[in-house]
């Protein structure tokens, strides 16, 4: 396509349904409902296509949670896990799908917050938008954690733990500054990669040779359990965790929002869904079987000293993106809502710099201080799903359903629209339920660790997080 066709029809551009060809700014440029006029003089927000929107979604829940995902079946067993796994999958896929279906019904919604405004006004904006902001940043915490862990294992410790966290803070920060989600795609096809291959190295590992040594210096029998039997606490915390590892949700309305053809949207949703599900039921079954209650988490260091630094090594580039990601998506997030409706936002400015440093620096500031104040990986993972990724991947998918379908004729109201109405109540008193008990146990299980750890592992640390379970 030429620039030249462009400035006769722009939006035809802006709409190819292939999905595959750049979008091409003429100097007209074109308007969108969200960013306003993209011309060549500014970053170019509309330009992912499907399979870039694939690997975007992929990274957002592939990255972290798998490494959560062997643990998991150690609280639960295979078959609860597997079932419990199947369960959050198909609930966050009808969640997902609803992100793409609302996005094309109102296109002038950028973020979870403007469906909060949509559904209860200004308050519903604010609390939305604060719940976003924070669950992200959350998340950038637990990413930069576990590139100190993986700095930790690779360098065996050579210097202080605290200091690792400082180094993974700045690499966030530099690579999540990369204005448009266009250009990261390519970075997360290449994390989402890594964090495959690497956990896939350990699954072949525990199988060839067995879990890491124990105490007394042999491999212990796998000591796995089909069906276990938690208490309440530890129930809840992994099906939060679980939660967590499929709260991708409330990120997809600021991934569509920046692809070139929403309307493959749901193409790309269900060969994440699909492949995230299948690598997450493998990686988790073979490593527990193989493991048992000796299954490490992060779940990298359960093959032994000499895999642990290999897997940790193939997977660095694929914690790194997982920071980044989340960092700008936080960063992004705020930037659009500073700079909405001004030139600004769109147009290469000093103010528009010097706002997108400004946000990307704070939220990479303030991720730091979670993974420093929080540094005990399982439990702040679980809290992150329990208080926000449930309250965000849930309640407001519900609502939407709601929102757009509530106010029909009564001869429109089918035995379709009636499942519709329950299922979608169902949603939203099953996420507020989970929400509630999550938080719970995850505050528990937080005060239980430093209990146990006796203080060995405490905010801004120098000990080795490599081998925290």
């Amino acid at each position: 396509m030429s620039k030249e066709k462009f400035g006769a029809d722009p939006e035809a551009i802006l709409e190819d349904p292939s999905g595959v060809e750049p979008v091409l700014l003429g100097k007209q440029g074109a308007h969108d409902a969200v960013f306003g006029e993209l011309t060549e003089s500014g970053p170019n927000y509309r330009n992912v296509g499907w399979l870039g929107t694939t690997a975007l979604m992929m990274k957002t829940q592939i990255g972290l949670g798998i490494l959560s995902m062997p643990s998991i079946f150690d609280t639960l067993g295979i078959i609860p896990g597997i079932i419990l796994l199947l369960a959050v999958s198909s609930v966050t896929t009808w969640s997902d799908w609803m992100v793409g279906v609302f996005k094309q019904r109102h296109p002038e919604v950028y973020g979870i917050d403007d469906v909060g405004r949509l559904l209860f006004g200004r308050l519903g904006y604010e609390v939305f938008g604060a719940a976003f902001c924070l669950l992200y940043t959350f998340v950038s915490g637990s990413a930069i954690l576990s590139i100190s862990i993986a700095f930790n294992a690779l360098s065996t410790h050579a210097i202080c733990t605290a200091i690792f966290v400082v180094i993974a803070a700045i690499i966030g920060f530099l690579f999540s500054s990369i204005q448009t989600l266009g250009r990261i795609s390519w970075l997360a096809w290449v994390g989402a990669f890594c964090i495959i291959v690497s956990v896939f190295v350990v699954a072949i590992g525990v199988g060839i040779q067995g879990h890491a040594l124990g105490a007394e210096g042999a491999i212990l029998k796998s000591d796995y359990k089909v069906v276990n039997d938690p208490s309440f606490v530890d129930a809840i915390s992994a099906i939060s965790t679980l939660v967590f590892t499929y709260s991708g949700a409330p990120a997809f309305f600021n991934i569509v929002a920046e692809m070139r053809e929403p309307r493959l949207y749901t193409r790309a949703l269900l060969v994440c869904q699909a492949t995230v599900t299948v690598i997450y039921i493998a990686i988790a079954t073979v490593v527990y079987y193989y493991c048992g209650s000796h299954v490490a988490s992060p779940a990298l260091g359960s093959a032994g000293p000499i895999l642990k630094k290999v897997a940790y090594g193939i997977a660095l580039p694929g914690l790194v993106v997982s920071a980044a990601l989340f960092i700008h998506l936080s960063a992004k997030h705020i930037f659009v809502r500073l700079l909405r409706g001004s030139r600004h936002l769109a147009t290469n400015t000093p103010i528009h710099w010097i706002t997108w440093i400004g946000c990307t620096a704070t939220i990479t500031s303030v991720a730091y201080l979670i993974a420093s104040g929080i540094p005990v990986f399982d439990t702040l993972v679980s809290l992150i799903g329990a208080l926000l990724g449930t309250f965000l991947s849930f309640q407001p998918m519900g609502g939407m359903w709601l929102y757009d379908n509530w106010k029909v004729d009564t001869a429109a109201q089918t035995l379709s629209w009636k499942v519709g109405v329950v299922w979608s109540i169902f949603i939203i008193m099953s996420g507020t339920f989970l929400m509630i008990a999550g938080t719970y146990g995850s505050i528990v299980s937080i005060i239980d660790s430093y209990e146990q750890s006796r203080g060995s592992v405490r905010a801004w640390s120098c000990v080795d997080n490599s081998g925290s379970r």
